[in-house]
């Protein structure tokens, strides 16, 4: 008979110090065996980046039994290579990404460190889950992000995700929650990108801002749309990114 317990790996964007990730910790530490590995200080908005012209360290920070905590200096995803390939000893069972500082809603996931470190998870064949809360502050409330994680990572525990799908959960702010929508990830895009404003010297410099807009006509059941409705949305992703739809269109074009 196999007892042994889940490990499960945790990472983030926003370091390893932020309350969510922590939040996280606190709250999936009775599923299993936990390791965090995650940034030294704050990552947002890294994406799939990866460290390929400098070195990269980690310090074990604490050690006791059923949890690790790690900090890099790399990026999410870095995190998640190192994690797999040098420091773990099993594959881990489950990957957790956040819980993010901030929504990752949309096209957002393109640009997300905290979905970065969920695809990489995925590539290697690891249930992976990216959390986040609507809530930019350092002292936001999680305890709603961390029950729909818990129950999230209960499901997926017991159910597994199929190959090439990792998740992505976006909560609103505690007390506004009414339950968790499934949806498709919103079209649309962000505009309005860049504030202007001049350095010292009276020279130009940009300051990333901008709001997103929906595509219209928006479709009924996008995150977005569920999130202004006070509920959570969980969206199924996939690695591959082929359009197969086009794909036979493509097919017949003549590039003799």
């Amino acid at each position: 008979m196999n007892t042994r317990r889940p490990l499960i790996l945790i990472t983030n964007d926003d370091g390893y110090q932020a309350k969510g990730i922590n939040e996280l910790v606190k709250c999936l530490r009775s599923l299993g065996e936990i390791v965090v590995f995650a940034p030294d200080g704050p990552r947002s908005g890294m994406g799939s980046a990866i460290t390929s012209t400098l070195p990269i360290r980690y310090s074990l920070l604490k050690g006791e039994p059923g949890l690790k905590i790690y900090s890099c200096t790399g990026t999410p995803v870095d995190c998640v290579k190192l994690a797999i390939n040098e420091i773990l000893d099993a594959k881990p069972d489950l990957l957790f990404s956040g819980i993010n500082h901030g929504g990752n809603q949309a096209i957002c996931v393109n640009y997300s460190g905290t979905m970065g470190a969920a695809t990489e998870g995925c590539i290697f064949g690891i249930p992976s889950v990216g959390v986040s809360l609507l809530d930019f502050s350092a002292d936001a409330d999680f305890s709603e992000a961390c029950r729909l994680a818990y129950r999230l990572a209960c499901q997926v525990l017991a159910n597994g995700l199929p190959h090439g799908t990792f998740l992505n959960l976006n909560v609103p702010k505690s007390g506004q929650v009414k339950g968790v929508r499934v949806c498709r990830q919103a079209a649309g895009r962000w505009v309005k990108e860049f504030k202007r404003s001049e350095d010292a010297q009276g020279r130009p410099v940009f300051w990333l801002t901008g709001k997103f807009e929906n595509e219209d006509p928006a479709h009924p059941e996008n995150d977005t749309l569920a999130l202004d409705d006070g509920y959570a949305s969980l969206v199924p992703c996939k690695i591959d990114i082929t359009d197969y739809a086009f794909l036979p269109e493509l097919q017949r074009w003549n590039f003799e």
